[in-house]
């Protein structure tokens, strides 16, 4: 499942992490590569451990736990700390898939990736190239989204980002372990959620077939769940 979450961060908000995270000390992407994907990545990152990155982290952090779609796409257990990225020119990653399990070395927080987020802090207009290529059983998706918008997917998609060629792209990644572990299970909820949500603004949240939908929702998250 891809879903395209608009306006995580509002226009403001980009700007004010931009100005915290673009001064800061960037250092080589590999620094967080696991044994494949060393040899693809050509990319800057902030250290896990900066305070831009802690501070503009806590940001986006808040942000997601205060965004209805999120939630409900992502159903999320944990969410690793949010990371950094700068793409500028001839700068790419290659094809790769996400290590399955990640630690942050500043917290220890260790987590199992079920879901990978790129939330993008560039205007598309502003370069060329960089685009998130995303590979399912449902064919290609070439991903870049309008500044401050997320796009979430299975973190065991092969993925790559394409060499930009003009301008810079500036991101945040991250991964979450979610409470629904099966992708095709974690799809069923997210789809009946938002059918709940139009039933219950169709019909009113008190209508039985909202009442009951959720029902069926929650028993199913109850099933389901690894907390």
């Amino acid at each position: 499942m891809l879903v395209q979450i608009p306006q995580v961060l509002t226009p403001k908000e980009v700007a004010d992490l931009r100005a915290v995270i673009d001064v800061a000390q960037w250092v080589d992407g590999n620094v967080t590569s696991g044994h494949q994907s060393a040899g693809a990545k050509v990319n800057l990152q902030l250290p896990e451990d900066c305070a831009a990155a802690r501070a503009s982290g806590v940001l986006i952090a808040t942000a997601l736990e205060a965004n209805p779609m999120f939630v409900a796409a992502a159903l999320p257990a944990q969410i690793f700390p949010p990371l950094f990225n700068r793409y500028g020119v001839g700068m790419g990653f290659a094809d790769h898939i996400d290590n399955a399990v990640r630690t942050h070395r500043a917290s220890g927080l260790r987590i199992r990736t079920d879901l990978s987020a790129t939330l993008f802090l560039t205007d598309p207009a502003d370069y060329d190239g960089g685009e998130l290529v995303i590979e399912d059983t449902f064919g290609v998706h070439e991903v870049k989204l309008n500044c401050g918008d997320l796009i979430l997917y299975p973190s065991s998609s092969l993925h790559r980002v394409t060499p930009v060629t003009r301008g810079e792209r500036v991101s945040s990644f991250f991964w979450i372990q979610s409470l629904i572990r099966d992708d095709a299970q974690r799809t069923l909820l997210f789809d009946l959620d938002l059918s709940i949500r139009a039933l219950s603004q169709a019909l009113g949240s008190q209508a039985r077939e909202a009442v009951s939908l959720t029902g069926t929702y929650h028993n199913l998250l109850r099933m389901w769940a690894e907390p």
